[in-house]
């Protein structure tokens, strides 16, 4: 073994991280805790979510599929179940700062995290493309519909860009905070302006079933919100900007039961009411949705899909951005700032507005939804299991393989997942309770493989984390950037003197990761001998 270095150790915040870092988000680091925010400036950036067209739509096509009373039941289920879950990742990524890649690279490996960063960049992608559309139609219709639509579709995209480009902590918290009671006041007025166009009642509390499933309808609706698992993904990345001492405050309201009450049950009794009460015999679609509230209220319901799509879009480019930079950092190495991936994503949903979206996009996120899906369950099952080292979940680099257990249990729930929706009889059980199965399948496979295969970490000589007495208040100096980390995410460089390296320039250093497996293997043949 290299003797080891000495530390360069300091107890502040080094400024030109905190000078970096406020436009990356600690992208490819632990957030450290004088970085957490207040409570209600992270609740207000993630309550973007909140706005979403998409939840006011899919509450429509579930009460007009199973009737209104199966759906509110499993609605509300959807609500208590997703709070639930959501309180749980809340609570661990609030403790461990981790981004949704580092998160997985220490359940998935290296591998693994590149690809996770990537679903979740293009999923986030493939949203924006969605709610921006909406954006686009609506003023398409309101204001020129003999114009070309792709001047509309530019003028969405472009006016989104600065919106994204500083950090939560910079411009998202302010102006998701801004817009949140003005979406409220907004979605009132709707209803309100609906009711007195075409008449208050209530009968869009007794929608007859379109549909006969072969499972009971309030349990189709709630496998049907299952497939909305990119929350989770979401939550685990705000939730890591939260201060432990606010994280009862955050696992109920900012991520937990209060949320999504508001965001299932409120805005899909409000959708319904909209769309039943509008067009009370048009089926669902997120257009006709946006078409019943211009419909009803005329400028205020364009200003109002305007001020919705504005703030759920920020929450879309913003995670798309940030999980193209952290994919092309850690599998292209190319580390390039978080606003050119903010142009790049521009670019991506400009084009892909260009094509039919709405032909193929319900597709591409059914795929992407078994992938996510199988990564929820994975996640939840090594919490379960508990299995955590004693500073928490091991990410770094150097001290994880490249495969992990967690990316085999992954792979097979996620083909024997897409193969059940697309070669699977339409309307069997199989079918309709696939999210369930799939959650099954990956969490059986992720505890059976851990039950028969090793781990997956990388045995190691010397650990900084081990030099100091708080890994979180101690500051550590790394050899490559010569940029100050909290020790909870240095470590030793064997290729450089055991001389201390950030997570941020480990991560596809080619000569650093095989120098750490080269000590790891050395470890490990020392070790069989012994015995």
């Amino acid at each position: 073994m290299s003797e080891l270095q000495p530390l360069n150790i300091t107890y502040a915040d080094d400024p030109r991280v905190l000078a970096e870092q406020s436009a990356e988000d600690y992208s490819r680091h632990v957030v450290p805790l004088s970085a957490r925010t207040n409570r209600w400036s992270l609740a207000m950036a993630s309550w973007s979510v909140l706005s979403a067209m998409f939840y006011l739509y899919i509450s429509v096509a579930v009460a007009q599929a199973v009737g209104s009373k199966s759906a509110i039941i499993g609605v509300t289920l959807s609500a208590l179940f997703y709070g639930g879950i959501n309180y749980v990742i809340s609570q661990r990524s609030i403790k461990n700062g981790l981004t949704v890649a580092l998160l997985s690279r220490g359940i998935f490996g290296g591998a693994g995290a590149i690809i996770s960063s990537l679903l979740f960049a293009v999923t986030a992608t493939y949203y924006a493309v969605f709610e921006g559309s909406i954006i686009a139609v609506a003023f398409h219709q309101y204001f020129s519909p003999e114009s070309d639509i792709r001047w509309w579709y530019f003028l969405v995209v472009l006016y989104a860009l600065p919106l994204v480009m500083g950090g939560v902590q910079v411009w998202l918290d302010k102006l998701n905070g801004a817009l949140l009671p003005l979406y409220i006041i907004g979605l009132i007025l709707v209803i309100v302006m609906a009711g007195n166009k075409y008449g208050f009642s209530t009968a869009f509390l007794s929608i007859p079933a379109s549909t006969d499933p072969v499972i009971p309808g309030w349990m189709w609706a709630f496998i049907v919100y299952m497939g909305i698992c990119v929350n989770m993904m979401v939550t685990a990345e705000f939730s890591r900007f939260g201060k432990p001492s606010d994280a009862k405050f955050h696992g109920l309201i900012t991520f937990g039961p209060v949320f999504y009450l508001a965001l299932f049950v409120v805005n899909g009794l409000a959708g319904v009411f909209i769309m039943n009460t509008v067009f009370p015999e048009l089926q669902a679609s997120e257009r006709g949705v946006a078409e019943a509230i211009l419909n009803a209220a005329g400028f205020l319901g364009l200003i109002f899909i305007l001020i919705s799509q504005t703030r759920i879009n920020t929450a879309n480019y913003y995670v798309a951005s940030l999980n193209f930079a952290g994919f092309a950092a850690r599998g292209l190495h190319l580390n390039w700032p978080r606003w050119v991936w903010v142009l790049f994503v521009g670019c991506c949903v400009y084009l892909l507005m260009l094509t039919n979206v709405f032909s193929y996009l319900l597709k591409a996120l059914a795929w992407q939804g078994v992938a996510v899906t199988s990564w929820v369950a994975i996640l939840m099952t090594h919490y379960v299991l508990n299995r955590d080292v004693k500073y928490g979940l091991e990410f770094r680099p150097g001290r994880v393989k490249a495969i992990m257990p967690g990316a085999w249990a992954m792979i097979i729930s996620t083909v024997v997942g897409i193969a059940i929706v697309e070669a699977g009889t339409k309307g069997s059980w199989y079918v309709e309770t696939a999210p369930i199965l799939i959650s099954g399948l990956a969490a059986f496979s992720y505890w059976s493989i851990l039950k028969f295969v090793d781990g997956g970490l990388i045995s190691r000589t010397a650990d900084p984390r081990d030099d100091v007495a708080d890994v979180w208040r101690t500051h550590i100096e790394c050899h490559v950037c010569n940029r100050s980390y909290s020790a909870i995410e240095m470590d030793r460089d064997p290729s450089a003197e055991q001389q201390a390296i950030c997570a941020g320039c480990a991560e596809g250093n080619y000569v650093f990761l095989q120098s750490a497996r080269r000590e790891g293997n050395c470890m490990l043949a020392s070790a069989v001998q012994a015995k």
